[in-house]
């Protein structure tokens, strides 16, 4: 069963919670697909009166912006001690390479990194945590976290209803290519972070100096 067909047997009020609640996990750090979720649950709204795109826009939105806030809480409070733990559970999301890679983002972009990274499958778990324990100042965090919440949730929400209401027959037969490429950006996307991680890491491990150019040790 897709996600959208199963979303089509709960209650709207069901799939307002749910959309929210995963989102705000997600961006909490825990690595789950809210994007696909919140993208089934427009293509759903555009197809069914029953489901609010205003109020689902919201709840993604409202998600967004608490998880992360959460997110930035326990980093700022956990530290460093808590990257250990979340790469011990989750070593693929929070690899040293992945953490490395992403810290490097931060201390380049500081809150551009932050609103920037809630389009990235992968920096979208790390942002809350990560900014809190570089102890980013809360209200540039705050700011990034609010602006790109309400563009990356309320606007994913209003671009997949306006295409599911201009097509709504197209994709009422076809609706499972929406999943199919929301899925395909996210694991392109990792892939990208991942190998850049990789780079990363190389470069920034110690080279070891070569024989000839080390200086001859004076005899006593």
């Amino acid at each position: 069963m897709h996600v959208q067909e199963w979303l089509e047997t709960i209650p709207a009020v069901a799939v307002y919670a749910l959309v929210g609640v995963v989102i705000g996990l997600e961006s909490l750090g825990i690595p789950l697909p809210g994007e696909i979720v919140l993208v089934s649950s427009a293509l759903l709204a555009s197809q069914h009166g029953d489901i609010d795109p205003w109020v689902l826009g919201g709840c993604a939105t409202a998600g967004a912006i608490i998880g992360d806030s959460i997110g930035y809480a326990i980093g700022r409070r956990g530290g460093r001690p808590l990257l250990a733990w979340l790469g011990g559970k989750f070593p693929k999301h929070f690899s040293e390479a992945n953490i490395a890679l992403a810290e490097r983002s931060f201390q380049k972009w500081g809150m551009w990194a932050v609103f920037f990274g809630r389009f990235i499958a992968l920096l979208r778990i790390f942002a809350g945590p990560l900014a809190g324990v570089l102890k980013m100042p809360y209200w540039k965090f705050l700011v990034a976290n609010v602006f790109g919440g309400i563009l990356w949730a309320g606007g994913t929400t209003a671009v997949v209803y306006s295409v599911g209401i201009v097509a709504e027959a197209w994709l009422k037969r076809f609706s499972w290519l929406g999943l199919v490429l929301a899925v395909l950006v996210g694991v392109t996307s990792m892939l990208v972070i991942r190998n850049r991680a990789r780079k990363a890491a190389a470069e920034a491990r110690p080279r070891p100096e070569p024989e000839a150019l080390r200086e001859p040790v004076a005899a006593e």
